[in-house]
């Protein structure tokens, strides 16, 4: 009877061995595909016919960029369902080096930046996905999402073959790309291709560079279809052997192969001072219409363009220099609230008739699952937006008061640029403001060439137009602190060289870095607050709370009256706002507020009237809004 005993636990046992090997045998032949279609993922995305194929199946990449890192990650799987409910097939996203390595041997891909939690739940939605790392990605970053640190070495040439730049690449790729290998098709992840650098073809400095970016990522286990992304002027000199260049124009290049338009642009984005951008829905809808007929696949940049948060907006260089705003909004079909547009629907009713003849035209259905391949989705309920009370600015600080809670002061004979300054683990500043302050002894005519953009005097405060190169020379005198303010509005921004007085240059700075990191703004909770006077000091911050009651919602910050600066909310940096617009309100998530007290801070920088006005901004409080 015990033996009889025995015998049935160890046959019970070995039932529940073989069940466990049966179902593990289930998911790997059922389990979830990208797309819906279950292949042997041998062959991946092809280019060597005049169709893309994908594992030997007739393929339409139907692409849409959304980027992990202008989205709250509470939102991520929101805007990716809206975008598969719209009939897309394949997420495209760039990988910003400068957000993943803010400093020399310092990584981060946790919490916003978990690339590989992003890539998986495109996985699970049912999306493939095209991985853009660069390492260069313009995108409207800073520096083109390159890290600024690469700037101290004083010989740097970015985005060639310098040794200096080259090794910064490897250490990157060597945290990087082992983190997407397994995520590629052809080991069961949604991965179907890879791209090399960006745009090279309008750079084009080194023609080593793509040759060392391709086997710099195959040699680390890249194994999907490779691919370049150029204008159509500079097609060849952006190529790489064994790549494919998805544009319009490729027959003269690639005569046989199939043809794509990577960056399809929904809109575009708006840089202060300027008009804001508006593409007709109805232009880009007949657009996409006409490639679609033409059988090329696409990608639309932007799907869904989010917001630049904090410093993150990059700036223009030609034919002048123009800062961008922190909205990313791109005037795309989903909006940078995640709302859906005239764009979105009628983008939806023709990519739903042109899937409906993919399946048939294919018979592209998943053999396991009996689910057509190219399927769509419910759209999702759209998220509550709500208009919150003011928010009163009652407490004040002014940026002298506010300089013993920064790095530093540091010493110097001559202005350092912030990429320099010992700062950061000796990593230099990246964004924000830096502070330089000198004593002079005699009147005179202040000359700052093309070296300087903000001229700042703790007495004077004579500010010439923010953020533009331009000749300001300006009429000092007696004996005075110079402090000079520099912004960096968007990298290529900083002081770049000496400021003079009488024609002979400045010596003997006191310099104080203002990079705005949350660590810094944390530390003002503890800084000497005054109750806000009438009449208070510029550039200054000002501090004010928000109340949430309940669950919070999505809601817009508006500033009227007000005229430059930065807000904080709960010690997020939303952006910068400034009056001279295009853009008038900021993006507020609600997953960034809290239920009940929340601490909205700014700075404001101060006001003009060299050139332009002369008056101080009108106090006024904060206001939420529901719409943009």
């Amino acid at each position: 009877m015990v033996v009889l005993r025995i015998r049935n636990v160890h046959k019970r046992k070995y039932a529940l061995i073989c069940l466990c090997i049966v179902g593990f045998i289930m998911y790997r032949w059922l389990g979830r595909p990208a797309g819906g279609r279950r292949m042997t993922r041998k062959v991946g995305l092809s280019a060597n016919s005049s169709q893309f194929t994908l594992e030997g199946q007739p393929f339409h990449i139907l692409g849409g960029s959304v980027h992990y890192f202008r989205v709250p990650r509470a939102y991520w799987r929101d805007r990716l369902l809206k975008m598969k409910a719209c009939g897309i097939n394949t997420l495209t996203t760039y990988v910003p080096w400068s957000l993943h390595q803010p400093e020399r041997g310092v990584f981060n891909f946790h919490t916003q930046l978990d690339l590989e939690a992003y890539i998986n739940l495109a996985a699970d939605l049912g999306l493939w996905v095209i991985l853009r790392p660069g390492p260069y990605i313009s995108s409207e970053l800073d520096l083109g999402g390159l890290p600024s640190w690469l700037l101290s070495d004083g010989s740097m040439r970015l985005r060639t073959t310098y040794p200096g730049f080259t090794q910064a690449v490897d250490t990157f790729f060597d945290k990087l790309i082992p983190k997407v290998v397994p995520l590629q098709f052809k080991k069961g992840g949604p991965i179907i291709a890879v791209q090399v650098e960006n745009e090279y073809g309008s750079f084009a400095k080194d023609e080593s560079y793509m040759l060392f970016i391709k086997e710099a990522l195959q040699s680390r286990g890249i194994s999907e279809l490779l691919f370049t992304s150029d204008n159509h002027n500079t097609l060849k000199s952006g190529g790489v052997e064994g790549g494919t260049r998805d544009i319009q124009d490729l027959n003269a290049i690639q005569p046989n192969g199939p043809t794509m338009v990577m960056d399809y642009w929904t809109g575009w984005y708006d840089v202060w001072g300027d008009l804001h951008h508006v593409l007709p829905p109805e232009d880009m809808v007949s657009t996409v219409r006409e490639i679609l007929r033409r059988g090329m696949s696409v990608n639309l940049y932007m799907f869904h363009g989010g917001s630049s948060f904090g410093f993150m907006s990059g700036a223009l260089q030609d034919p002048s220099y123009k800062a961008l705003v922190p909205s990313y909004d791109y005037d795309a079909p989903l909006s940078e609230a995640g709302e859906y547009t005239p764009k979105y629907h009628l983008l939806r009713d023709l990519l739903s008739r042109y899937n409906s003849k993919l399946n048939t035209k294919f018979k592209s259905y998943n053999t396991c699952r009996d689910r057509p391949l190219y399927s769509f989705s419910d759209m999702p309920v759209l998220h509550y937006r709500e208009a919150y009370e003011p928010a009163i600015m009652y407490q004040h600080m002014s940026l002298w008061d506010a300089l013993s809670f920064t790095e530093g002061p540091f010493k110097s004979l001559k202005p350092i640029n912030m990429e320099n300054l010992p700062v950061n683990n000796k990593n230099g500043q990246s964004y924000g403001y830096t502070l330089y302050e000198t004593t002079i002894t005699s009147g005179g005519l202040l000359k700052s060439g093309d070296n300087l953009l903000d001229v700042m005097d703790a007495q004077l405060l004579a500010v010439a137009k923010t953020c533009k190169r331009h000749k300001n020379d300006q009429s000092l005198q007696g004996r005075r602190t110079l402090s000079l303010l520099v912004e960096n509005c968007g990298r290529t921004i900083c002081l770049v060289g000496d400021i003079l007085l009488n024609n002979i240059s400045l010596r003997d700075f006191t310099i104080y870095s203002l990079d705005m990191k949350p660590s810094f703004i944390d530390s003002l909770y503890r800084a000497p607050w005054k109750t806000l006077p009438e009449t208070p000091s510029f550039p200054g911050f000002f501090m004010g709370r928000l109340f949430a009651y309940g669950y919070p919602s999505d809601t817009f910050v508006k500033l009227p009256g007000w005229e430059k600066g930065v807000v904080f909310v709960n010690g997020l940096n939303l952006g910068r706002y400034w009056s001279i617009g295009p853009q008038q309100t900021l993006y507020l998530p609600g997953p960034f507020l809290n239920s009940g007290i929340n601490q909205v801070q700014h700075l404001l920088e101060g006001f003009y009237f060299i050139f332009l006005i002369f008056y101080l901004p009108r106090r006024q409080n904060i206001v939420f809004n529901s719409d943009l």
